[in-house]
């Protein structure tokens, strides 16, 4: 099947990394991008693209495939054909499973199930031993496994020594160390940000400084020891600020923010609505916009989904007992896309952000369009108008502020390892 070739014609081609953005040809062949040639054989796969985008594949830096442990939420195979359908050729999934990602055994069971998958998975495994913060795991087993970064994430490390020795730990075998930046003194209890919103539905309340004191934190201690450190889904203006500063002094420091952060306000928890919990919570009008102008100006690495289905068990319930996070691996191209039209962005800003980029916070293959890469793509129609609808999602997860929303642009053909996982053409 990977023999066949592929030619994708007359797209506009945008690869930030071999500085292209022009109409072009892409040729497939042995599941690598290929050089075109001056005549191609007969029995070639053609898709004309006049009018489409053609992108190195996207790769979601944060998502949770809830396997193994929590196969009723969602799947390794539900979660990949999600990511798939939002035009993600590759996801870092998180370690919060059941057992953790903690081990090398867990690590080589995702990447079996992954192994016939439709997007690449990439594990992050657990900075300490079961996620509880009292003592490491075990880096070096985990990465011959094939981790490739490290994190706790969801559950913060509240030890500031344990953290500096994961931080030295990861740096010797030469991965990133991925935070969750909450000081829990400050938002435990809370359900939602605090603020005039909080105030009015009589919901405890969880301040920006929450994040910003960790985050100085995370600053503070990859000065310290060198360590590349990657800041979570960033939501707010004072976590920027930090981060804007940090960068400046050389700091090796990464960032990520989510679409609901720069798409959504606070206002959406309106009526008590679960599909609007996260962690961390949806902010003010002020930090929405502080987001946006972050990624245009390279305070932000990346965009990431943090992916986080869960069921109507979990969401159907009181707000304050009602799980955090919601589904986003398609949505999250659609909502970046409005970034473009809007022109905060440019396209090519975009594609960094969803893949350049994130290929080169993990370590990963991707990111770029040269011949002898592996050939994960996506094609992008910028201006189709769709309406999203969560209960057609391949995710098992419909917890979504974005159901019925109408969008413009979406993924239209996703190819991974020079095989075709989602066609919409």
């Amino acid at each position: 099947m990977m023999s066949e070739l592929i030619i994708l014609q007359n797209g506009r081609v945008i690869d930030p990394m071999n500085q292209t953005d022009a109409i072009a040809d892409i040729w497939v062949e042995d599941g690598r991008i290929a050089a075109p040639q001056t005549t191609a054989p007969e029995g070639a796969c053609r898709y004309d693209l006049a009018g489409r985008w053609v992108l190195p594949g996207l790769i979601d830096i944060h998502v949770h495939l809830r396997e193994p442990g929590q196969e009723y939420k969602e799947t390794i195979a539900t979660g990949t054909m999600a990511a798939a359908a939002g035009g993600f050729t590759a996801v870092a999934c998180m370690p919060n499973t059941r057992p953790v990602n903690d081990n090398a055994a867990v690590t080589r069971y995702i990447l079996d199930k992954a192994a016939d998958c439709v997007a690449r998975v990439y594990p992050v495994g657990a900075l300490s031993r079961d996620s509880q913060g009292l003592e490491l795991a075990e880096y070096g087993e985990m990465k011959e496994a094939g981790v490739v970064a490290l994190t706790d994430d969801g559950m913060p490390v509240a030890d500031s020594q344990l953290m500096r020795r994961a931080m030295e730990y990861a740096s010797s075998h030469g991965m990133p160390v991925i935070s969750h930046s909450e000081e829990l003194s400050l938002s435990r209890n809370g359900s939602m940000n605090e603020g005039a919103v909080s105030t009015r539905l009589g919901l405890r309340g969880i301040p920006t400084a929450a994040e910003s004191i960790m985050v100085y934190r995370e600053i503070a201690l990859a000065e310290l020891t060198g360590a590349r450190v990657h800041i979570a889904h960033v939501s707010c203006e004072a976590s920027l600020a930090l981060i804007r500063l940090a960068k400046q002094r050389g700091v090796k420091i990464t960032a990520e923010t989510a679409p609901h952060y720069f798409a959504l306000t606070d206002a959406a928890v309106d009526g008590y609505n679960t599909h609007a919990k996260m962690n961390p919570p949806l902010r003010s009008e002020a930090d929405r916009l502080a987001i946006r102008a972050a990624l245009a100006d390279g305070t932000l690495d990346a965009i990431a989904t943090d992916h986080a289905p869960h069921s109507v068990l979990e969401k159907d319930v009181e707000f304050n007992y009602a799980a955090n996070g919601i589904v986003g691996l398609e949505t999250s191209l659609p909502l970046a896309l409005s970034l473009v039209h809007d022109g905060i962005i440019t396209a090519g800003r975009m594609v960094d952000l969803m893949s350049c980029a994130p290929a080169r916070i993990l370590g990963v293959p991707g990111g770029r369009l040269a011949p002898g890469d592996p050939a994960d793509i996506t094609v992008v129609d910028p201006d189709r108008p769709f309406v999203f609808a969560a209960g057609e999602s391949r995710s098992k997860g419909r917890n979504t502020p974005f159901d019925g929303w109408q969008f413009r642009g979406k993924a239209v053909l996703t190819i991974m390892n020079g095989r075709v996982t989602f066609n919409d053409l």
